[in-house]
């Protein structure tokens, strides 16, 4: 019994004890420390899956681009055109020169450019834009280019559009033209562009692009759920004059996208 006590009362009784100690609280954490712990794993669960989920909706955006650009299949009041690539011009005037639509509007315009400018870039096409284009000046982005054609469609009691823009920007633009004009049918002619053909992964500049606008899309959207209109350009200036400067081709790329 002496023994006994004594082995329990001696130097190591101590150290035995913290011993002791220690291990319970590993073995039974206290209620903060388990929280935390949870938390934690939650929100690196979260956080994988956030990434898992932008990548799957990244994918199928890319994999939802037209390859190849699809003539629309009847008429429509009028075209909409977003600058932002010369070949979208081009198109544009070409569906209204074949009497898919009796009018066009060119929606942001660089200031600094006139009709003349652009007719010349397009020959054999002047009579058109002596009477059937219109140019909004404007717009300096998507957003500005929605509530452009809105009020260009509400003038003319339009009620069905071909809406002209390249491929990886046509999604995010009809975000923003159901938004604008809910009540009008659009018709979507994609501009098919090098930067989106299938082996993107390999072009850092087309990787970075679709990057971007699938983050702009997923902005778009969500801020479209949130409000009930559009709201006023981010940058607006007034119409000027077709007697403007112009700049050419460079005149009417915006980098605004």
């Amino acid at each position: 019994m002496d023994a006994q006590v004594r082995t329990m009362t001696g130097p190591g009784a101590a150290g035995n004890a913290g011993d002791a100690w220690k291990a319970s609280l590993r073995l039974h954490p206290g209620p903060r420390r388990l929280g935390f712990v949870r938390a934690c794993r939650a929100a690196v669960f979260a956080g994988f899956a956030a990434v898992a989920f932008a990548a799957f909706g990244f994918v199928a955006f890319v994999a939802s681009l037209e390859r190849f650009e699809q003539v629309p299949r009847g008429r429509t009041d009028g075209i909409v055109a977003l600058t932002g690539g010369s070949q979208r011009i081009g198109d544009a005037i070409d569906l209204l020169a074949r009497g898919y639509a009796g009018r066009l509007l060119i929606t942001g315009v660089n200031e600094h450019t006139s009709k003349g400018e652009i007719a010349r870039l397009n020959p054999g096409q002047r009579r058109l834009f002596d009477c059937c284009v219109d140019l909004d000046y404007r717009a300096r982005n998507t957003i500005g280019n929605a509530i452009e054609t809105q009020r260009w469609a509400e003038a003319n009691r339009f009620r069905s559009l071909i809406v002209v823009t390249s491929n990886y920007h046509m999604p995010r633009t009809l975000i923003e033209l159901d938004q604008a004009l809910p009540g009008v049918s659009k018709v979507p002619y994609s501009v098919v562009t090098t930067a989106t053909a299938d082996a993107w992964w390999r072009n850092p500049s087309a990787a970075r692009l679709l990057l971007s606008e699938y983050a702009k899309l997923v902005a778009a959207w969500l801020r479209t759920r949130l409000e009930r209109e559009p709201g006023p350009t981010i940058t607006s200036l007034p119409a000027t004059g077709a007697g403007a400067t112009g700049t050419g081709v460079r005149g009417l790329l915006e980098t605004r996208r």
